[in-house]
């Protein structure tokens, strides 16, 4: 009895200590929501930030005056004796000045920033976070991601380190550092809302984004980790979106500053075909087991793919043993890769797996795909060109949106009797959508003589409307 009563008094204070030394471990898994501050990281990092101070000429009087007196409406023929005082004028030369931000990544000077920032410019000036300003020299540029490596003639600088953006999860924090608005040496703290990002900027769109804020002004400064790396270059923003900023991933910037630093230039992989995403139609017509993987929609004829015996109808799922899941993938990887280096693409060809070996070429100026577009007249009688960022701005059409321009008309065609105009935006054929000229034309080979083609246009940010031709 004295026992059983022993056992009821030690039990409860058995659990309680249980309960008690359980608590540390419990409390060591607790993950830190919030930083206690960023202090360290900005006092660390902020003096290798840098302010950039632009200034080039524009020619014509700029846009303003080349909208009101320079032809905005086509043949100005009958307006000039009433506009004769405006059009008689010789607009002058003006000076435009512009910001933005960059970071040093060495100590003799040179400094990363974004091509937009110093594009065209005639005086590059950059402000150090201790107020010494040096003039810079443009060493490379890279337009297609929007990339320029500049240098000043300065010494022992502070530089900042990259880091992986691959390793970088969604849900960190990250801070970016900059001038926006021309306020130096802003530091701003967020999250990376999501990564992989496309807008439609270019063929090698893979934003970081994130809620830290960024403003005008921000452009080409650091996105860095908590260990004060740069995983990312900041670049975009979505002027209708608040709190959403995209920024260039370290992974991808860092061959192209290596590049720019050797040679001053970018080369880039190239196989020379035309490509488009694996459907679940096409998964299910090829026996391939999933949707992954990228169709070949066509190899250009002396180009690296068609040389080595690639051909229209097969399926890429693997570079040197790298999965291939999109169209983008395969686009990123290659372009990764060096001029002439011999690569291993795995392909499935009539339901069967296959290796070739591919030796790459270099990507050109224009691809094989644009070219053509500029070129050749479809059945109908479209010229057509892929939608860029651009092109979008310039015809009104939304960021992000897919499609091809209609460039000319070939007269007395159907095209030239449907009312469809140069501007508007080919976005479905037969209610598949079209992003890109090859797929387009491959749709239009599958559409037999007699049936009816239904093209989808847009015009302008709101009127949709359907042309039926027949083939």
């Amino acid at each position: 009895m004295k026992q059983i009563n022993h056992i009821k008094i030690l039990l409860p204070m058995l659990i309680i200590y249980l309960l008690v030394t359980a608590m540390p471990v419990l409390a060591a898994k607790t993950t830190q929501m919030i930083p206690a501050d960023f202090h360290d990281l900005a006092r660390e990092a902020k003096p290798a930030v840098v302010n950039i101070q632009t200034v080039k000429t524009i020619q014509g009087g700029g846009r303003v005056f080349q909208h009101f007196f320079g032809q905005p409406f086509g043949n100005r023929e009958g307006l000039e004796e009433f506009f004769s005082p405006f059009f008689n004028q010789q607009p002058r030369d003006r000076k435009e000045q512009s910001l933005g931000s960059g970071f040093i990544i060495s100590r003799d000077g040179y400094i990363v920033t974004n091509n937009h920032v110093i594009k065209d410019a005639d005086e590059i000036k950059v402000i150090l976070h201790d107020k010494q300003e040096y003039d810079a020299k443009v060493v490379g540029t890279d337009p297609m991601t929007d990339l320029a490596l500049i240098k000043v003639d300065a010494n022992d600088l502070q530089p900042l380190k990259f880091g992986k953006s691959s390793d970088a999860k969604i849900g960190s924090w990250v801070v970016a550092i900059g001038s926006p608005f021309g306020l130096e040496q802003t530091v701003t703290a967020g999250i990376i809302s999501a990564k992989g990002r496309i807008l439609g900027s270019g063929p090698y769109d893979d934003f970081i984004q994130t809620d830290a804020s960024i403003n005008p002004g921000n452009s080409g400064g650091p996105l860095l980790n908590m260990d004060g790396e740069v995983i990312g270059i900041n670049t975009a923003i979505v002027r209708s979106g608040q709190g959403i900023g995209f920024a260039i991933p370290s992974d991808l910037a860092t061959g192209i500053i290596d590049q720019l630093t050797q040679s001053q230039q970018v080369s880039r992989g190239w196989m020379g075909v035309a490509i488009q995403n694996v459907t679940p139609e096409l998964a299910e017509y090829y026996g391939i087991k999933d949707t992954g993987g990228v169709y070949v929609a066509k190899a250009y004829e002396n180009n690296p793919a068609h040389a080595a015996g690639i051909k229209p109808g097969d399926v890429i799922i693997a570079i040197n043993g790298k999965k291939i899941d999109t169209s983008r993938d395969l686009t990123i990887t290659i372009a990764n890769l060096k001029v002439d280096e011999t690569i291993d693409v795995k392909l499935i060809r009539e339901g069967k797996e296959k290796i070739v070996r591919v030796k790459l070429g270099e990507r050109p100026d224009q691809d094989p795909e644009v070219l053509a577009s500029l070129e050749d007249y479809d059945n109908f009688g479209f010229k057509f060109k892929p939608l860029d960022g651009e092109i979008a701005r310039r015809l009104g059409y939304p960021s992000g949106i897919k499609g091809l321009v209609v460039t000319e008309i070939k007269p007395d065609t159907p095209a030239d009797k449907s009312g469809v105009r140069p501007g508007d935006l080919l976005m479905e054929i037969n209610r598949n959508r079209v992003t890109s000229l090859a797929e387009y034309l491959s749709m239009l080979d599958q559409i037999e003589k007699g049936q009816i083609a239904q093209l989808l246009f847009r015009r302008g940010n709101s009127n949709v409307f359907v042309v039926r031709f027949e083939k």
